[in-house]
């Protein structure tokens, strides 16, 4: 499936800000309705190592009140999590603090089918098994109203190397880079059969994935905004489709929710 995706859409920088004003005044007025109705958005966000995850949520989350949404940065399982089913520690997560309507998890549930399968901390049972508990999990959320978006990052085994380069030599970036990101590039294969199974048997009717070309990060960006565009508008009705909040009017809405897609 990854074979199909094609990594050389790209934007330039002055359609990019365009664009992104746009699609964040957008998200502003959606998250508003969603706190109206007393709704909810969970994106999951996986994607590979240096695959853009961070800055796409930042921009995501820029314009939003922050009193409505929370981040997830999810790691390995710790203390008490480890004593339970691997999918509790996001069910208790999915009340966050402060009733908010956006949750946003880095990296996710999935990390059963990808890491645990890949590095060998599931069996081949228990990886195999989840599948159908993750597609349950995902319908009882849908079921309760919850409007779900799955974001894959997908770049070159290439650009990744790139990427990785140039945080070595950025002393503010290199944080980001640790001895366990080049573990997992020497099993890109092992990763990238995993993920196509991930994406072959976990996309569903009320759950799809979306795969957002990552090697342009300015293209990935957008993308992801106006895909969450997208399903915040199907979700909470046709009502909010031309709605437009006070301080967007008179602005262009050319192209927004529209351009990006495949």
């Amino acid at each position: 499936m990854l074979d199909t995706v094609d990594l050389t859409l790209k934007l330039e920088r002055a359609e990019y800000k365009e664009r992104l004003l746009e699609c964040q005044l957008r998200m502003r007025q959606l998250a508003f309705e969603l706190y109206q109705q007393k709704r909810s958005l969970v994106v999951v966000s996986e994607g590979w190592d240096a695959g853009g995850k961070g800055g796409a949520i930042r921009r995501v989350t820029e314009k939003i009140d922050p009193r409505g949404y929370q981040v997830f940065a999810i790691a390995a399982p710790d203390g008490e999590d480890k004593t339970h089913h691997y999918l509790w520690r996001f069910w208790r997560r999915l009340k966050a603090p402060d009733d908010k309507q956006i949750l946003i998890f880095d990296r996710s549930w999935y990390g059963r089918v990808m890491v645990e399968r890949v590095e060998g901390f599931a069996t081949e049972a228990e990886w195999k098994r989840a599948f159908r508990e993750i597609n349950e999990f995902e319908r009882q959320l849908t079921d309760h109203g919850m409007i779900l978006v799955k974001l894959w990052f997908h770049i070159s085994e290439d650009e990744q190397l790139r990427r990785f380069e140039a945080r070595k030599v950025t002393p503010h970036k290199r944080w980001k880079l640790t001895d366990e990101d080049w573990r997992n590039r020497e099993k890109w294969g092992a990763y990238e059969e995993a993920v196509g199974d991930m994406l072959l048997k976990t996309s569903t009717l009320t759950a799809p994935w979306t795969v957002v070309e990552g090697n342009d990060k300015l293209w990935a960006r957008i993308k992801t905004q106006e895909t969450l565009i997208e399903a915040l508008a199907a979700g909470l009705g046709p009502a909010t489709r031309d709605k437009e909040e006070p301080s967007a009017k008179g602005k262009s809405k050319k192209g927004a929710g529209k351009k990006g897609k495949k």
